[in-house]
């Protein structure tokens, strides 16, 4: 059964939670969402709460994918740019599908919906997303259409001796 995406939710305790655990158990399956595991629930809060303050700012919007029994399976956020010369693309930040939807499809159906989000904002023409190397999730992002745009080598510090390029992919709307 595929997931049902809502751009900008109503936002309560459980959306919270729901994303809390989502974002720790895709951490803790390795994914490369901002930790490096193991991470517990009170890791992901302070971050959760940097998302939710831009969402009260209108700086960024939710995209959130529920699979068949109501439960947060899905999350993208959306970051407008506040510079006056980059208004025309936004980020996606913090792109992740539960650990057990993996393999279904899931993925590139929040992709999908990620990037028909973009396109009902008015304005925007692109949208631009950072990934880890070393994990094979650019690819992934380019057979979702995303074009590598840019890398800064060892960029990002996974652990002593264990630094990946942080790859800049560009996926224009038009």
């Amino acid at each position: 059964m595929a997931l049902t995406f809502e751009l900008d939710p109503a936002f309560d305790r459980n959306l919270r939670d729901g994303i809390t655990e989502l974002w720790t158990d895709v951490s803790n399956a390795d994914g490369s969402v901002g930790f490096v595991p193991p991470v517990t629930t009170d890791d992901v809060r302070p971050e959760l709460l940097k998302h939710l303050v831009a969402m009260a700012e209108g700086r960024t919007r939710l995209l959130v994918g529920h699979d068949e029994e109501g439960a947060v399976a899905a999350t993208a956020f959306l970051s407008l740019n506040t510079h006056r010369l980059m208004g025309h693309w936004l980020w996606l930040y913090t792109v992740m599908v539960h650990p057990r939807h993996q393999g279904k499809g899931y993925g590139r159906d929040l992709m999908d919906a990620a990037a028909e989000a973009a396109r009902g904002i008015r304005g925007i023409e692109a949208i631009r997303l950072t990934c880890r190397g070393g994990t094979g999730v650019d690819r992934f992002y380019a057979s979702c259409g995303y074009k590598e745009v840019g890398r800064v080598p060892d960029a990002i510090r996974v652990a002593e001796g264990d630094d990946r390029d942080d790859i800049i992919m560009l996926l224009p709307l038009g």
